[in-house]
Formats: C-alpha cells, sequence, structure tokens
C-alpha cells in the first residue's frame, strides 16, 4: 500500500499517518527524515545534499527523489509506505510518478483531508492562549501568525496537487474537521473502496481457503503410502490362503488314515474274537 496524505498544516496528517503505519504495518517516509538519515549514511546522495544544504541551499528536486528511491528500496517499505512531506509541488508529483513507474510500483491513493482554514486559527489561538495561562512555552511556529503563512504556502505550492491527482482518479476528500476516530474510520472506509486494503472476512476466508489446501493436499499424501502398503498386503494373503489348504489338506488325508487304520483294527479284533469262539466249540 503506498498512500500520500494531503492537507494543510494542523489538518491532523500526523496523526493520521501513525494511525496508518500501526494498523496496516507500513513505513511513514518523512523527507526531513530521510535526508538527515541520507547524509549521516554517507549515501552518494546524501553526499550531495549535505553540499547543498552546507552552502545553505534548498534540496533541489532531483536529489529529494533520489533519497526516497534509495528508502523505498530498503525492506521494511514493502509492505508499503506513506509520504509525509513530499510531493509538495506538481513537478515533484511528476517526479514521483516517473520513479514509481520505474520500478513498477502503483500509488494506491492520494487522501485530502481538508479543514475550515479559519476554525484551524482559532484552534491555535486557544491553545496558545491555554498554554500561556498555565505558564508553558509556546514555540515559535506554533503561533497564529506563523500558521497563517504556511497556511498562504500550502495554497499557492500545494493545493494544485488536489487539481493534479484529481484528473488522475487518485485524490479522495475526507472531511478533516471530524473526530480523529472518525476521520482514521472514513479513511479506511475509502480504501477499502479503492481496493488498496482487503476487508477483513475476504482476508479470514482466503487463510481459512489456504489452510483447507493444505489440508486436503496432506490427506492425499498421505493417503498414497496407505495405498501402497495395502498392496504388500495382498501379495501377503496369497500364500497365507495356499497355507491354509495345504495344511487342512493334510489334515484330512491324517484323518482318513486314522479312520482306516481303525477299522482295520477293529475287523481284525472281531475276526480274532470269532475264530476264538470257534476253537472253544
Amino acid at each position: 500500500m503506498r498512500i500520500i496524505l494531503l492537507g494543510p498544516p494542523g489538518s491532523g496528517k500526523g496523526t493520521q499517518a501513525q494511525r496508518l503505519v500501526q494498523r496496516y504495518g507500513i513505513v511513514q517516509l518523512s523527507t526531513g527524515e530521510m535526508l538527515r538519515a541520507a547524509v549521516a549514511a554517507g549515501t552518494p546522495v546524501g553526499l550531495k545534499a549535505k553540499e547543498i544544504m552546507a552552502r545553505g541551499g534548498l534540496v533541489p528536486d532531483d536529489v529529494v527523489v533520489g533519497i526516497i528511491s534509495d528508502r523505498i528500496d530498503q525492506p521494511d517499505a514493502r509492505n508499503g509506505f506513506i509520504l509525509d512531506g513530499f510531493p509538495r509541488t506538481v513537478p515533484q508529483a511528476e517526479a514521483l510518478d516517473e520513479l514509481l513507474k520505474h520500478k513498477h510500483l502503483k500509488l494506491d491513493a492520494v487522501i485530502e483531508l481538508r479543514v475550515n482554514e479559519s476554525a484551524l486559527l482559532n484552534r491555535v489561538e486557544t491553545r496558545v492562549a491555554q498554554m500561556r495561562e498555565r505558564g508553558e512555552e509556546v514555540r515559535v511556529d506554533d503561533t497564529p501568525e506563523v500558521l497563517t503563512k504556511r497556511l498562504a504556502s500550502y495554497r499557492s505550492l500545494t493545493e494544485p496537487l488536489i487539481h493534479y491527482y484529481s484528473e488522475r482518479r487518485k485524490l479522495s476528500t475526507i472531511d478533516g474537521m471530524m473526530a480523529i476516530d472518525e476521520v482514521t474510520r472514513a479513511i479506511h472506509r475509502q480504501l477499502l473502496a479503492l481496493g488498496a486494503v482487503e476487508p477483513k472476512g475476504h482476508a479470514r476466508s482466503s487463510v481459512t481457503a489456504a489452510a483447507g489446501k493444505k489440508a486436503v493436499t496432506k490427506a492425499k499424501a498421505a493417503k498414497k503410502p496407505a495405498k501402497t502398503a495395502k498392496k504388500p498386503a495382498k501379495a501377503t494373503k496369497k500364500p497365507a490362503k495356499k497355507a491354509v489348504k495345504a495344511t487342512r489338506k493334510t489334515a484330512k488325508k491324517a484323518a482318513k488314515k486314522a479312520a482306516k487304520k481303525a477299522v482295520k483294527k477293529g475287523v481284525k479284533k472281531a475276526a480274532k474274537k470269532v475264530t476264538k469262539r470257534r476253537a472253544k466249540r
């Protein structure tokens, strides 16, 4: 599963990305983290980025795409990934499309979290006021003034991506102003509708079917030796039958002989008695 989350600052992209990571076992790829990791690893692309950043320049798109290319080849990204912070512009989106095409991969979904900007500003203002009341330190980049600038940047640079992905029928828009859990459920339903994930029932049935096939194969394999075992048994039956017949014949012969002997003895005895009687007379 390969996903892009779009939305202005404060729309909840980070929260939803973490939930997707935990639920589907995919990785979240942040361009900032990938750049730092590539520089630390000393990869060719990382060394190139290091030189540019050392001069205070912005890392060009081709270098960022090269770092993303190296990262998605790693084993933990095989199940899928969420791109965080890239693409930010249409040229970056085009470069990403070319990269995925070259690797024979496809982008499954682009989820836009649509929010009300004035509501976002109100949220930040409320949060900042509460933090100041509690005496907590407020981050420099977490103020209504900074958010206003970031929202303007998002509108000018990133919003054109909505049209870009909409034309390619990749865009799904979700109301980011809903409760966090509701947004999570809406994203899951959309991924199901797009076929990016399988329904639980389908996954279970496929697992059960696979297990059933294995069981049938094992049963067939177990039956084969049994059949072959029967053949020698049949072979052993023939000599056994012959032996039984032979013993029966010999028994009959012995019985006949014994009977004949008994008759002869009886006749002899009777003859002797007759001759004795005659002699007495």
